[in-house]
C-alpha cells in the first residue's frame, strides 16, 4: 500500500507526533529524576508528572523558589487534604542548588517546546483533513472511542479510501491485529497478534480503551461480557475491540457513511437463549 502525496504528508505529521510523545515521556522522566536528586518527591503524591500542580511546582523552582511553604501553594487542595499538609511539605523540602535550578528550567523548556510542536503538527493535520477529507473525518468520529486526534491519525495511516484492501480482513491483517494460527500436531503454539503498522495499531488500542468506557455502545457491552462475565484477560479483550473497531473503520470508509451501532435482533436473542 503506497499512499498518495496528501496522505504521505499526513503520515509525516502523525509520526512526528508519535516521536514527540515519546520524547515528552522521556523528558518528564529526566525532569522528575532531577527533582528527586534535590529530594523533591512530590511526584509520589500526584497522579502524573504532567499534572497542573506538578508543572506549577517545576515552574516556581525554575524561577528560584526554594521555600516548601511557597511551593506547597501550587498543590491542589484535594491532594493536600488527601495526603496531609505535613506530608506535602516534607515532599517539597530539599536541597536545591543553582545548577539544579538551571537543569530543571532547561528540561521544563524542552518539554514545553515538544508540546508546542505537537500542537502545531496536529493543527496542520486538522487543516489538511478539513480541506481534503471532511466527510471521512466526520464519519470516523461517529465510531465510539474515535475523536479528532485519532480520526486524523487513522486517515494518515489507512487513507481516505480503502480500495487497496479487498475487505476488512485484509486491512486487519495489514495492521497486525489478526491472531496467529501456529498449531502443530493438535498443539497450539501461539495466538498472539502478527506484525503490522505499529502506528495504526497503537492508535486503535487507545481508541479501544475509550470505546470500552463509552456507555451504551456495543464495544462497552462486549468488554463487560468478556472481562467480567467470562473473566478473560483485559488486555486481550482490548486487542479484540481494536480489531472490531478497525473492521468498522473499513466499512465506514468504504461506504462513506456514518457508523451504526450493532444491536442484536430478536432472532439473535432467541438463538442465544436456546
Amino acid at each position: 500500500y503506497v499512499p498518495g502525496d496528501i496522505i504521505q504528508r499526513l503520515r509525516q505529521y502523525d509520526r512526528r507526533i508519535s516521536d514527540l510523545n515519546a520524547e515528552c515521556v522521556r523528558k518528564l522522566g529526566k525532569l522528575d529524576a532531577a527533582l528527586q536528586r534535590c529530594n523533591i518527591r512530590i511526584s509520589n503524591y500526584l497522579s502524573t508528572t504532567d499534572s497542573k500542580s506538578y508543572k506549577e511546582v517545576v515552574k516556581r523552582i525554575s524561577k528560584g523558589v526554594r521555600d516548601p511553604a511557597e511551593l506547597a501553594k501550587a498543590i491542589h487542595k484535594r491532594t493536600v487534604n488527601r495526603c496531609g499538609n505535613d506530608v506535602i511539605l516534607a515532599s517539597l523540602t530539599g536541597v536545591i542548588s543553582e545548577t539544579d535550578i538551571d537543569v530543571i528550567r532547561q528540561l521544563s523548556e524542552e518539554v514545553e517546546l515538544a508540546q508546542r510542536h505537537k500542537d502545531e503538527c496536529q493543527s496542520k493535520m486538522d487543516a489538511i483533513c478539513q480541506q481534503y477529507f471532511p466527510d471521512q473525518l466526520q464519519n470516523l468520529q461517529t465510531i465510539p472511542g474515535i475523536k479528532g486526534r485519532s480520526a486524523t491519525a487513522i486517515i494518515a495511516e489507512v487513507g481516505s479510501e480503502v480500495s487497496s484492501f479487498e475487505d476488512a480482513a485484509h486491512l486487519v491483517s495489514w495492521a497486525g491485529l489478526k491472531p496467529r494460527n501456529e498449531e502443530s500436531a493438535g498443539k497450539i503454539k501461539a495466538r498472539s497478534i502478527t506484525h503490522g503498522n505499529k502506528y495504526l495499531r497503537k492508535t486503535l488500542i487507545e481508541c479501544s480503551w475509550a470505546a470500552s468506557k463509552t456507555q451504551g455502545c456495543f464495544f462497552s457491552k462486549f468488554s463487560y461480557t468478556q472481562t467480567v462475565v467470562r473473566r478473560k484477560n483485559k488486555m486481550k479483550v482490548q486487542v479484540a475491540i481494536a480489531r472490531k473497531i478497525l473492521t468498522a473503520i473499513w466499512f465506514v470508509l468504504h461506504d462513506n457513511a456514518e457508523y451504526r451501532d450493532y444491536k442484536p435482533s430478536s432472532s439473535d436473542i432467541e438463538t442465544a437463549d436456546e
